[in-house]
């Protein structure tokens, strides 16, 4: 969806769990000096469920081709890149295989590997992800009630819980289990062998 009046272009990709509705605070602020460029990723409970492909969103590389596709369909030329969460590693795979179309990329609070080693603090060691992963595939209803204050505070009353819940429960359980997989398993914390 294509929103504002600027001359340049911003693209806002979402994280895990939302859709592009988690722009909406930020968005009004935008458009008078950008051209705001808003989609949903595959895995968004906005999208059709029917259409995802689990092994192509088996590996971020899938989201990646996804955004250059956007880029491509739109003719643009070059943007600014933000990308929240997942979204920000999307863009920087994005960018790196074809890195005219970006003048920036902008990552809000993503990170290239979540699973700890030796040499590496992700936030979560393995049997922390099995367990998260097991929570979900046993009841995904609980387990959306149990994330999301953890994920966005523990105010479950305010308005931004009660969204990030709202979206998250969109996502088919089945859908949202891989794509928890896929992001808490991927490890880009090499990023420059790609």
């Amino acid at each position: 969806m294509l929103w504002g009046t600027g001359d340049e272009l911003i693209i806002l990709g979402h994280g895990f769990g939302t859709d592009q509705s988690v722009w909406k605070h930020v968005l009004p602020h935008l458009l008078d000096d950008y051209c705001i460029i808003l989609f949903d990723n595959m895995d968004a409970g906005t999208t059709n469920p029917e259409h995802f492909s689990f092994q192509r969103y088996s590996t971020l590389h899938g989201y990646a081709d996804d955004l250059l596709s956007i880029l491509d369909e739109l003719e643009v030329q070059s943007c600014i890149y933000v990308g929240h969460s997942v979204a920000g590693m999307v863009g920087c795979l994005a960018s790196i295989e074809r890195p005219l179309f970006f003048s920036k990329v902008i990552m809000l609070s993503a990170s290239p590997r979540y699973l700890n080693d030796a040499n590496y603090v992700g936030g979560f060691e393995q049997e922390d992800l099995n367990q998260l992963f097991l929570a979900m595939q046993s009841n995904f209803k609980a387990w959306v009630s149990g994330f999301t204050p953890l994920v966005v505070g523990p105010d479950i009353q305010s308005p931004a819980v009660q969204e990030f819940g709202q979206t998250l429960f969109n996502i088919w359980p089945d859908i949202a289990f891989s794509v928890a997989k896929t992001i808490f398993q991927s490890d880009l914390s090499l990023i420059s062998d790609y």
